[in-house]
């Protein structure tokens, strides 16, 4: 299956994450919901894209742990 236009703009970024730890983290969701949410399709195979609501808080943890990382890095 080729990549979905949004996880292709993740693409920079999409195998240093754990994005099973993202789902639980921040949206208290299963792995494969926010898997399914970044291919753009619900669990049955149909549309399936982020809300507008959850794509404002997919952002505010990428952020997060942006924000987290650079923390840590300053700190070294």
């Amino acid at each position: 299956m080729a990549k979905s236009p949004f996880r292709q703009r993740l693409n920079d970024i999409l195998i240093d994450i754990s994005w099973g730890q993202i789902a639980k983290k921040y949206f208290g969701k299963s792995p494969s919901w926010l898997y399914h949410k970044l291919d753009g399709i619900d669990g049955n195979g149909g549309d399936g894209h982020f809300s507008d609501a959850e794509l404002e808080q997919f952002k505010g943890a990428l952020c997060d742990l942006a924000d987290r990382i650079r923390r840590v890095a300053d700190s070294l």
